[in-house]
Protein backbone atom coordinates (compact mmCIF):
# COMPACT_ATOMS: atom_id res chain seq x y z
CA UNK A 1 0.00 0.00 0.00
CA UNK A 2 2.83 2.31 0.65
CA UNK A 3 4.36 1.85 -2.81
CA UNK A 4 1.26 2.98 -4.83
CA UNK A 5 0.83 5.94 -2.50
CA UNK A 6 4.48 6.99 -2.86
CA UNK A 7 4.35 6.55 -6.63
CA UNK A 8 1.23 8.68 -6.99
CA UNK A 9 2.74 11.41 -4.78
CA UNK A 10 5.86 11.56 -6.99
CA UNK A 11 3.73 11.67 -10.14
CA UNK A 12 1.68 14.58 -8.83
CA UNK A 13 4.82 16.47 -7.78
CA UNK A 14 6.41 16.08 -11.22
CA UNK A 15 3.22 17.21 -13.00
CA UNK A 16 2.98 20.28 -10.80
CA UNK A 17 6.59 21.21 -11.58
CA UNK A 18 6.10 20.71 -15.32
CA UNK A 19 2.93 22.76 -15.27
CA UNK A 20 4.66 25.63 -13.51
CA UNK A 21 7.42 25.68 -16.12
CA UNK A 22 5.08 25.78 -19.09
CA UNK A 23 2.79 28.33 -17.48
CA UNK A 24 5.39 31.12 -17.63
CA UNK A 25 5.23 33.08 -20.89
CA UNK A 26 8.28 32.94 -23.16
CA UNK A 27 8.98 35.59 -25.75
CA UNK A 28 9.24 34.28 -29.34
CA UNK A 29 7.91 30.89 -28.30
CA UNK A 30 8.88 28.30 -30.86
CA UNK A 31 11.72 30.38 -32.37
CA UNK A 32 15.28 29.34 -31.53
CA UNK A 33 17.22 31.74 -29.32
CA UNK A 34 19.49 34.04 -31.32
CA UNK A 35 23.19 33.73 -30.39
CA UNK A 36 24.77 36.75 -28.79
CA UNK A 37 27.72 38.00 -30.90
CA UNK A 38 31.06 37.74 -29.13
CA UNK A 39 33.18 40.78 -28.42
CA UNK A 40 36.88 40.79 -29.33
CA UNK A 41 39.30 40.73 -26.45
CA UNK A 42 40.69 44.18 -25.78
CA UNK A 43 43.77 45.49 -24.01
CA UNK A 44 44.41 48.88 -22.55
CA UNK A 45 46.48 51.05 -24.91
CA UNK A 46 49.43 51.05 -22.51
CA UNK A 47 49.58 47.23 -22.70
CA UNK A 48 49.38 46.99 -26.49
CA UNK A 49 52.61 45.73 -28.09
CA UNK A 50 54.28 47.91 -30.66
CA UNK A 51 55.52 46.11 -33.74
CA UNK A 52 58.37 47.54 -35.77
CA UNK A 53 59.34 46.88 -39.36
CA UNK A 54 62.98 47.05 -40.40
CA UNK A 55 64.05 50.06 -42.45
CA UNK A 56 67.08 50.29 -44.75
CA UNK A 57 68.87 52.45 -42.14
CA UNK A 58 68.59 49.82 -39.38
CA UNK A 59 71.59 47.75 -38.37
CA UNK A 60 70.86 44.29 -36.97
CA UNK A 61 73.14 42.62 -34.44
CA UNK A 62 73.58 39.51 -36.58
CA UNK A 63 75.32 41.66 -39.21
CA UNK A 64 77.44 43.51 -36.63
CA UNK A 65 78.80 40.56 -34.65
CA UNK A 66 81.88 39.34 -36.47
CA UNK A 67 82.25 42.50 -38.57
CA UNK A 68 85.82 43.65 -39.06
CA UNK A 69 86.94 46.79 -37.27
CA UNK A 70 89.26 48.95 -39.34
CA UNK A 71 91.23 52.11 -38.62
CA UNK A 72 91.84 55.28 -40.68
CA UNK A 73 94.57 53.48 -42.65
CA UNK A 74 91.97 50.83 -43.58
CA UNK A 75 93.90 48.18 -41.59
CA UNK A 76 91.79 45.48 -39.97
CA UNK A 77 92.55 45.78 -36.25
CA UNK A 78 89.90 43.48 -34.75
CA UNK A 79 86.36 42.18 -34.97
CA UNK A 80 83.17 43.08 -33.16
CA UNK A 81 82.69 40.19 -30.75
CA UNK A 82 79.80 41.52 -28.67
CA UNK A 83 78.20 44.65 -27.32
CA UNK A 84 76.91 45.72 -23.92
CA UNK A 85 73.50 47.35 -23.48
CA UNK A 86 72.52 49.51 -20.54
CA UNK A 87 69.15 49.23 -18.79
CA UNK A 88 67.58 51.60 -21.32
CA UNK A 89 68.71 49.43 -24.24
CA UNK A 90 71.40 51.81 -25.49
CA UNK A 91 74.83 50.53 -26.49
CA UNK A 92 77.14 51.04 -23.52
CA UNK A 93 80.26 49.45 -25.02
CA UNK A 94 81.45 47.60 -28.10
CA UNK A 95 83.48 44.49 -27.35
CA UNK A 96 86.27 44.06 -29.88
CA UNK A 97 88.29 40.88 -30.26
CA UNK A 98 91.91 41.71 -31.01
CA UNK A 99 94.99 39.58 -31.60
CA UNK A 100 95.06 35.83 -31.88
CA UNK A 101 94.38 33.75 -34.93
CA UNK A 102 90.87 32.79 -36.01
CA UNK A 103 89.55 33.81 -32.60
CA UNK A 104 92.02 31.62 -30.70
CA UNK A 105 94.21 33.57 -28.29
CA UNK A 106 92.42 36.85 -28.91
CA UNK A 107 91.52 39.16 -26.08
CA UNK A 108 88.45 41.30 -25.70
CA UNK A 109 88.56 45.05 -25.27
CA UNK A 110 85.55 47.24 -24.45
CA UNK A 111 85.42 50.57 -26.25
CA UNK A 112 83.05 53.46 -25.71
CA UNK A 113 80.38 53.63 -28.43
CA UNK A 114 81.29 57.23 -29.21
CA UNK A 115 84.70 56.20 -30.60
CA UNK A 116 83.35 53.67 -33.09
CA UNK A 117 81.72 54.76 -36.32
CA UNK A 118 79.40 52.33 -38.12
CA UNK A 119 78.80 52.77 -41.85
CA UNK A 120 77.37 50.83 -44.75
CA UNK A 121 79.68 49.93 -47.60
CA UNK A 122 76.70 48.64 -49.60
CA UNK A 123 73.17 47.42 -48.92
CA UNK A 124 74.40 44.28 -47.14
CA UNK A 125 77.79 45.08 -45.63
CA UNK A 126 78.41 47.08 -42.47
CA UNK A 127 81.78 48.57 -41.63
CA UNK A 128 83.08 49.54 -38.20
CA UNK A 129 85.85 52.15 -37.90
CA UNK A 130 87.81 53.29 -34.89
CA UNK A 131 90.70 55.76 -34.76
CA UNK A 132 93.36 53.61 -33.10
CA UNK A 133 95.95 51.00 -33.95
CA UNK A 134 96.04 47.26 -33.38
CA UNK A 135 98.90 47.75 -30.89
CA UNK A 136 96.85 50.26 -28.86
CA UNK A 137 93.97 47.79 -28.69
CA UNK A 138 96.31 44.99 -27.64
CA UNK A 139 97.69 47.23 -24.87
CA UNK A 140 94.20 48.19 -23.62
CA UNK A 141 92.80 46.53 -20.49
CA UNK A 142 91.07 43.23 -21.20
CA UNK A 143 87.30 43.13 -20.89
CA UNK A 144 86.28 40.35 -18.51
CA UNK A 145 82.70 39.13 -18.60
CA UNK A 146 81.00 39.04 -15.20
CA UNK A 147 81.39 35.63 -13.64
CA UNK A 148 84.53 34.84 -15.64
CA UNK A 149 87.99 34.68 -14.11
CA UNK A 150 90.70 36.96 -15.50
CA UNK A 151 93.77 35.16 -16.88
CA UNK A 152 96.38 34.33 -14.25
CA UNK A 153 98.76 37.22 -13.65
CA UNK A 154 96.43 39.75 -15.31
CA UNK A 155 94.71 42.54 -13.43
CA UNK A 156 90.95 42.69 -13.83
CA UNK A 157 89.71 45.45 -16.11
CA UNK A 158 87.68 48.23 -14.49
CA UNK A 159 83.94 48.30 -15.30
CA UNK A 160 83.05 49.92 -18.62
CA UNK A 161 82.87 53.67 -18.28
CA UNK A 162 85.24 53.86 -15.30
CA UNK A 163 88.83 54.95 -15.78
CA UNK A 164 91.56 52.40 -15.23
CA UNK A 165 93.54 52.69 -12.00
CA UNK A 166 96.99 54.20 -12.52
CA UNK A 167 99.94 52.02 -11.44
Amino acid sequence: MRTPLLASALLLASLATAGAQTASPTPNAGAPAAPVPGQPATMADNLRPTFVAQTPDDMVASKLIGANVTNAANDTIGQIADFVLDQKGSVKAWIIGVGGFLGIGSKYVAVDPSVMKLDRTDDKTLQARIDTTKDQLKAAPEYIYLGKEPPKGAAAAPPVGEPAAKP
